[in-house]
């Protein structure tokens, strides 16, 4: 089965052409210690037999500062493709915007959560995005939003007022799933799936919180797919913020995912990202 990966990220070598401005302050211990370049990226999807990824702005990097991405999906736009990172709040926020979709870049994410801004960020919501919300609504830009649970509600305001957005979130928001089926813990991501533009990010993040106390992978996934359905359900590695390698990473989901159906993996596995994404036709993928 040919694989999209929908959460890659790359990290220059050259810091004078592409400078660190990591939202939060300081830079993500994870791109110290592990940086991967572009072209260290296509090495590990071809060790991993992954055919094209989505190639994430680090924000705890660059922040909104996203060269280093559009250069990167521009050099190899059959593999790859991008999310720029922008300030929803800002007042030339839809500019921004426009700016980086001319450049090429397919879809952006709003950075409320993470290792450098731990807890959840109370302006997901502010009436200041709306115009950053109202334009990705009017364009079908799918908004990655890394968040954690407590950004739900803010979330379900959001999707009130703008019902047709398309919305992935990075590692399903974070859910405590050691309690088990029914996953009562997790009940109010369950409930996102009343609004159909919620889709989910399912990362070997997860895949490892799915893991912890009462939950099995195994569990969680049937539950999920029974409550979104696969088709708003797409893989992502996290590479290499996840430790280990993009080829131990996709071993690792394609045993987990195992459990399904092999419609429901590959809908997870490639389906619902070719939909969400513009990816190249490669005669490789035919």
């Amino acid at each position: 089965m040919n694989v999209l990966d929908t959460h890659t990220h790359v990290i220059s070598p050259d810091p004078d052409r592409y400078p660190l401005d990591p939202i939060g302050g300081h830079q993500s211990e994870w791109s110290r210690a592990r940086p991967v370049d572009a072209d260290g990226l296509l090495r590990a999807m071809d060790a991993a037999g992954i055919d094209q990824a989505v190639v994430v702005q680090a924000s705890t990097v660059y922040g909104h500062d996203n060269r280093y991405v559009a250069d990167t999906v521009r050099a190899h736009r059959d593999r790859l493709v991008g999310v720029y990172s922008v300030d929803a709040l800002a007042a030339d926020a839809v500019e921004r915007i426009a700016y980086w979709r001319d450049q090429g870049l397919s879809g952006f994410r709003l950075f409320t959560t993470g290792s450098t801004m731990p807890g959840q960020a109370d302006w997901l919501g502010h009436a200041d995005s709306y115009p950053a919300w109202a334009y990705a609504e009017a364009h079908g830009i799918p908004v990655c939003l890394q968040m954690t649970m407590d950004g739900i509600p803010a979330l379900r305001s959001l999707l009130e007022r703008f019902p047709r957005a398309v919305v992935l979130l990075d590692h399903c928001a974070r859910p405590q799933l050691s309690d088990g089926v029914p996953y009562a813990a997790a009940a109010p991501l369950f409930a996102l799936a009343a609004y159909p533009g919620v889709h989910l990010k399912l990362t070997n993040r997860t895949l490892a919180a799915a893991a912890e106390g009462g939950s099995t992978p195994a569990d969680f996934l049937r539950a999920i797919v029974a409550a979104f359905g696969a088709g708003r359900i797409a893989w992502g590695s996290n590479f290499p913020a996840a430790a280990g390698s993009l080829a131990e990473l996709a071993a690792t989901a394609r045993s987990a995912l195992g459990a399904l159906s092999t419609d429901d993996q590959a809908a997870i596995f490639r389906g619902t990202a070719a939909r969400l994404y513009p990816f190249a036709t490669r005669e490789a993928s035919a």
